[in-house]
């Protein structure tokens, strides 16, 4: 009933009220984009698309005059006739003449200084007219390919058959295409919560659209604004630290308002820093436009080339608000002579600012869909859409929505799934997919040679994997089923040995599922696995270092998990291991022949004998939970979509249980609980925290597979992002403990805070890592890492490494070392 009501009330509103529509032009006749209409004294406002169209929804006709405003161009306002539901007033826009004469300057001064100075002083009460409001809320957000070519690297591109039929020959066409329709209620500095009452995508009948008014939030009133780093507001406090002002003129709006434009460039140009132009009210000093450039090395995303974002504000005689009325975001990007662009759109109207929210107002829940938000029909969104689509867009809607019912019926589906799954002989060796679209399931056999799982240890040797999977889903619901079997063979120790494993996820509301896996495999002794195979056989092969110690497992588990509530998720596990264990097979190596690779046995590295456990088996069961405080989250009608709330850090707590085992020694408990936060020091970086501890019971014997074992590095090669889960020069084994321990790490990246001031440094478009690690375990003396380097290193637009200089101390042991850090490894693991 409820959501009836609000159809109809909407049905009603929409059409109670009559359309003005049009085309804006220079005096030459070129189309102006992006101009901001209003109506005059009321937040009922949209602006015009690509080709200088627009359409206008009014009350009342004639009631109020409609106000045409764009940046370089004298400010217009019409009154209309009372005469029709729909006008047509095409519009013809003189150029502003900016006038330096109307400012007293003084020579001594920079007179654009003084109108920021006051701008700032002024930005706290600017930004208090707008820190609680109600809006409609209009996105549009279109993303384009151009030259997208057949193959990268020498791999054939795959897009499959619906993206790869939006382009013509040459590689260019529309990519994604959607709009939403929304309610507002916000109030600074973060609480939203929006209401999508239609949503459209191109060629999905599901259209649930991603645009949302909380990825458009941009407030130059506030010190900082977040892209992928944060960028200096050009009226921030610090400003002037960033910044250099001139005054380009002035000019009147329509309402004698007195309008600065001031353009704006950065001191240093590798800074976290916007460039262009901002326009400031006289006598308030409020933003009347923006118009900035965002260089992609700024914001340190090298594949972004330049990213523009304008805002217009418009000003309400009534309560003597400048609020913000459009925004456009758009975008050039590339790489791999692939060039992407895109453009949102976005439009704030019917405005009302409360004086205070009804404390329900504002939950956890940031963003929800109506019921049929989907389902609106052309006429619904040809009567309410704020800007008209384009031509290419119209067209892109009716060739897609067209299409698509084309696209999921069984025959079509079938078709292409024919020639895709079509066998050959080689796919014995190489790997065979085989994929039915319109049920919903697939198959795939990994081949007999996967190249891509071959590694070598000293145990196996040289090793690789096969296997099955099948895979069956449903978009609908979010339940999915998959089944795999993995096989693998070393060639040294000639043992097959074989994984299976079975998962069932329920839905993507609370996202339960029930896993159930079993077989034998080896494994190595710190489950955590803080040696990958990469560059284990790297380092053996080459160096002949065998630091990836293996044991034997055969086990059988079951495991589940769920939220259990907002923000809180459980796991359980329950498993069955018989473990076994394992010696050196081979000696072989590519270089260092002659030198001899240590043993398997972790406790003792020249016993070559001796093994490192007795075999035993056990059962271990396993609880943790996962905590992340303030969580937020997106409810759609196919899921549930949750969003880390940065204030506050994520706690995990474990309890874990051994019993039934072959000899009672083997049996204890543990608990253990860590606290992981990103401390956000605004442009002056970011600060990674990471705090672990545990402590063991009744553990004096128990096997050395599970003591809590301390992610070291002997490899001098970083394989993560960042080194909030490491310690740097530590031996893997040295600091294994069945008692009590607590570790910590801190990394604080600067995001080019100190690195952009530094001469020839900041050439490197690079970023400082400065970090501290510490591990306290009874009866042994700590131990300490203090780091230093640089991040985000690279060539062109690939930064995938980073360097470290390491200097370690436990117990007068000191250590120094260097770790190269390469993050591409994170891809090819």
């Amino acid at each position: 009933m409820k959501n009836f009501i609000l159809s109809a009330f909407l049905f009603f509103s929409i059409y109670g009220i009559a359309q003005i529509k049009g085309t804006i032009t220079d005096e030459k006749g070129n189309p102006l984009p992006f101009v901001s209409i209003f109506e005059e004294s009321t937040y009922r406002g949209t602006t015009s698309n690509e080709n200088g169209q627009y359409q206008l929804q009014v009350k009342e006709i004639g009631k109020n005059k409609i106000v045409f405003q764009y940046l370089g161009f004298k400010t217009q306002k019409i009154t209309i006739a009372p005469d029709s539901k729909i006008i047509t007033l095409d519009v013809k826009m003189q150029e502003e003449s900016f006038a330096l004469n109307e400012v007293v300057i003084d020579p001594k001064n920079n007179p654009a200084n003084t109108i920021i100075k006051s701008a700032i002083a002024n930005r706290k009460e600017n930004a208090e007219k707008m820190s609680r409001f109600t809006a409609d809320f209009y996105s549009k957000g279109i993303l384009k390919v151009k030259d997208l070519p057949k193959k990268i690297l020498g791999q054939k591109l795959d897009l499959g058959p619906d993206l790869s039929s939006n382009l013509d020959s040459t590689g260019t066409g529309i990519l994604y295409l959607s709009e939403t329709i929304s309610k507002l209620s916000y109030q600074k500095p973060d609480k939203l919560k929006e209401t999508i009452i239609a949503s459209k995508i191109s060629g999905n009948n599901k259209g649930f659209s991603y645009n949302t008014a909380a990825l458009s939030t941009y407030d130059f009133y506030d010190n900082t604004l977040e892209f992928d780093v944060n960028l200096i507001s050009p009226i921030a406090n610090n400003a002037f630290s960033y910044y250099k002002y001139k005054l380009e003129g002035s000019f009147y709006d329509d309402n004698k308002h007195q309008i600065y434009k001031i353009k704006v460039t950065p001191k240093r140009d590798k800074e976290p820093v916007f460039e262009g132009y901002i326009y400031i009210v006289d006598e308030s000093f409020a933003i009347y436009a923006i118009d900035f450039d965002i260089k992609g090395y700024r914001m340190k995303n090298e594949f972004t080339e330049v990213m523009n974002l304008k805002q217009s504000f418009s000003y309400n005689e009534k309560n003597k608000i400048w609020s913000k009325n459009a925004q456009t975001l758009s975008f050039t990007a590339g790489g791999f002579g692939i060039k992407f662009s895109g453009q949102f759109n976005y439009v704030y109207s019917n405005y009302e600012f409360p004086e205070s929210f009804a404390k329900k107002t504002f939950g956890n829940e940031i963003v929800a869909f109506d019921l049929n938000a989907n389902k609106k029909d052309d006429s619904f969104w040809n009567e309410i859409r704020p800007i008209p689509l384009t031509l290419e867009e119209s067209t892109d809607y009716t060739k897609k929505d067209s299409l698509q019912t084309i696209r999921k019926s069984k025959k079509y589906t079938d078709s292409i799934d024919a020639k895709e799954n079509k066998f050959k002989v080689l796919d014995i060796l190489r790997g065979y997919d085989y994929k039915n679209t319109f049920k919903k399931y697939s198959f795939k056999y990994e081949g007999l040679l996967n190249l891509t799982s071959l590694s070598f240890n000293t145990v196996q040797g040289f090793n690789f994997d096969s296997g099955f999977s099948f895979k069956k889903w449903n978009e609908e619901t979010g339940k999915s089923t998959s089944i795999s079997t993995t096989f693998n063979y070393g060639f040294s120790d000639e043992r097959f040995r074989a994984v299976a494993e079975f998962i069932h996820r329920f839905n993507t509301i609370n996202y339960a599922a029930i896993s159930v896996s079993g077989g034998t495999k080896t494994t190595q002794f710190n489950s955590a696995e803080p040696i990958s195979k990469l560059v284990n056989s790297v380092s053996s092969l080459f160096f002949k270092d065998n630091y990836m110690k293996l044991y034997n497992l055969e086990f059988a588990q079951i495991n589940y998990t769920q939220d259990i509530a907002n923000g809180v998720n459980l796991n359980a596990k329950a498993a069955y291991e018989q473990r076994k264990p394992l010696f050196n097979t081979t000696d072989y190596s590519f270089f260092k022949r002659d030198d001899i690779y240590s043993s398997n046995n972790p406790l003792a590295p020249n016993d070559f004998n001796t093994p490192s456990f007795d075999p035993h088996h056990l059962i271990k069961a396993n609880l943790t939970a996962r905590i992340n405080f303030g969580n937020k989250y997106i409810s759609r009608p196919d899921g549930r979509y949750n969003f880390k709330n940065d204030k506050y850090p994520t706690i995990f707590l474990a309890f874990e249980k051994a019993f039934a085992a072959s000899d009672k020694k083997y049996e204890f408990e543990r608990i253990g609980a860590s606290v992981q936060y990103d401390l956000s020091l605004n442009n002056k970086g970011l600060l990674g925290m990471n705090f672990r501890a545990g402590k063991f019971f009744n553990a004096e014997n128990i096997s050395f597979i599970d003591y809590k074992h301390f992610n070291g590095n002997q490899t001098h090669i970083g394989t993560s992002d960042r080194y909030l889960n490491v310690f740097n020069l530590m031996p893997y084994y040295d600091n294994s403990t069945n008692d009590s321990y607590f570790e910590m790490h801190l990394e604080h990246n600067d995001m080019g805070f100190i690195t952009n001031k530094i001469p020839l440094i900041n050439l490197l478009k690079s970023t400082m890592n400065l970090g501290f690690h510490s591990l306290a375990i009874p009866n042994r003396k700590p131990y300490t890492e203090f780091t230093v380097g640089l991040d985000n290193l690279g060539f062109g637009k690939f930064k995938l490494f980073r360097v470290d200089y390491i200097h370690s101390y436990q117990g007068g042991i000191k250590q120094n070392g260097v770790v190269f850090g390469l993050k591409i490894l994170n891809v090819l693991n």
